[in-house]
């Protein structure tokens, strides 16, 4: 039991700790870095690191689906 917690944690701190929070997470602050100061270069950072982040998601969930679709016809 103990080890499936621990297993678990891990698993919950690499969640957490991910590249993509992590971008998540420098993009916003970057943003309201920006907003705050009003420094344009701050603010459009902000901007281009959470589209780019956003941009990321979409093309790795199509690339995910994709993937998923070609395993389901091959096995049929």
């Amino acid at each position: 039991m103990d080890s499936d917690k621990q297993k678990q944690e891990i698993s919950l701190i690499g969640r957490l700790f991910s590249l993509e929070a992590l971008l998540i997470l420098m993009g916003f602050l970057s943003l309201v870095s920006g907003i705050i100061t009003r420094d344009l270069l701050r603010l459009s950072l902000g901007v281009v690191i959470l589209g780019g982040t956003l941009l990321a998601f979409v093309f790795r969930r199509k690339r995910k689906l994709q993937n998923t679709s070609e395993d389901q016809t091959t096995e049929k």
